[in-house]
């Protein structure tokens, strides 16, 4: 008998929309190369331009403004090796944003989170430097990754554009999940994923402002207005408009995915009273709970739901499957006891009621075994 399987780890990646699916189908067809001026070019073209309309609606940018990548952590790179002098980022940042800061020859600063989960942006306004400085950077993600936070980027945006600062944010887990506005927030750059939305993995986009001039990280032929070089996956990218267009609509309705969220931390609650949800207290994302359970090991914890058909992760799911201490948590100031116990779960528009039940009754399974081991 198959296990019936229950996926809550959308935070890491989504099933493929139908939607997608078929526009990257339909893309594949069209053969030409998009830059070609013949024909089949302009049929390739022509998918790659409604696309990038499609994007540029799901946040509220222009479409000159998109630019198309292979992903997010292209977009994230391209923005850190444009040579700033200063880079201010957030402790909690993803590895694609954090690893290319520490890498280049910038000044660097780490602004910590607070208890909540959340940067404060009058800590990242006093590590900025004053105006005429030299170029600089400020990063700070719209959402955190593994503990749902909202970010204050819009008060941190203004804060460097009084200095003259470029602002850039990584939207990635925000993206379809909340109403995004990259005009409001006052940003330069905006970082985004095909795969976090229900489009197809490999495909990314970096939103930059017009007007706004950035060395780009890929040299080649000129595509995509001389901003990234090489030619486009053009069918990629049409599964990445299309389900950008969908998420634009579920982005707007979220309140049955919050409901199934607070159900579940509910239930973790009710049966496991040591139990802490992490990051409770600040404003979130409606998808997202990070569940710590002192005394019990991340790692175990995820391999245990696995057996019983229920998919979680323990941190970002980017290291090749390892686990360890989550260097988000770290930069929150939790002890390591219950940052190595924590768990993230993340659901989607498609989540049921049933697979909520399931994920509280595989729960409640480790904690009676807890019990009697102890």
């Amino acid at each position: 008998m198959t296990l019936e399987r229950t996926y809550l780890d959308y935070n890491a990646s989504t099933p493929l929309r139908p939607a997608a699916r078929e526009a990257m189908v339909a893309a594949l067809e069209a053969f030409g190369n998009p830059s070609s001026v013949h024909a089949e070019g302009r049929r390739a073209r022509a998918l790659i331009e409604t696309a990038r309309e499609e994007v540029a609606a799901l946040v509220n940018a222009r479409p000159s403004e998109v630019v198309f990548t292979s992903g997010a952590t292209e977009a994230n790179n391209t923005v850190l090796a444009a040579g700033w002098q200063t880079v201010v980022v957030a402790g909690i940042e993803h590895d694609s944003v954090l690893a290319p800061a520490r890498a280049s020859s910038a000044r660097v600063y780490e602004v910590a989170a607070d208890g909540d989960g959340v940067t404060p942006a009058a800590a990242l306004a006093a590590a900025m430097p004053a105006a005429g400085s030299g170029a600089t950077l400020v990063s700070l993600q719209l959402a955190n990754n593994e503990t749902g936070a909202a970010q204050p980027v819009a008060e941190a945006a203004l804060a460097a554009r009084e200095r003259g600062h470029v602002m850039h944010t990584d939207a990635v887990q925000a993206a379809g999940r909340i109403v995004i506005d990259f005009r409001a927030l006052g940003c330069d750059l905006m970082s985004l994923s095909a795969h976090k939305i229900g489009g197809p993995k490999g495909v990314g986009a970096l939103i930059v402002r017009e007007g706004l001039s950035l060395r780009p990280l890929i040299w080649g032929g000129g595509q995509e207005r001389r901003r990234r070089g090489g030619t486009e996956n053009a069918a990629g990218i049409a599964g990445f408009g299309a389900a950008a267009r969908e998420a634009a609509r579920e982005a707007i309705g979220m309140d049955r995915v919050s409901a199934l969220r607070d159900r579940l931390e509910e239930g973790v609650l009710r049966l496991s009273p040591d139990a802490m949800i992490v990051a409770a207290k600040s404003r979130r994302l409606p998808n997202t709970s990070c569940i710590a359970w002192p005394g019990r090991l991340a790692e175990t914890l995820v391999i245990k739901l696995d057996l019983a058909g229920i998919a979680v992760s323990a941190g970002a799911a980017c290291s090749s499957g390892k686990v360890g201490r989550s260097h988000v948590l770290a930069a929150m100031g939790l002890s390591p006891e219950i940052a190595s116990s924590a768990i993230r779960v993340s659901i989607g528009a498609s989540t049921t009621e049933k697979e909520i039940a399931a994920f509280l009754a595989a729960w409640e399974t480790m904690r009676d075994e807890a019990q009697i081991a102890a």
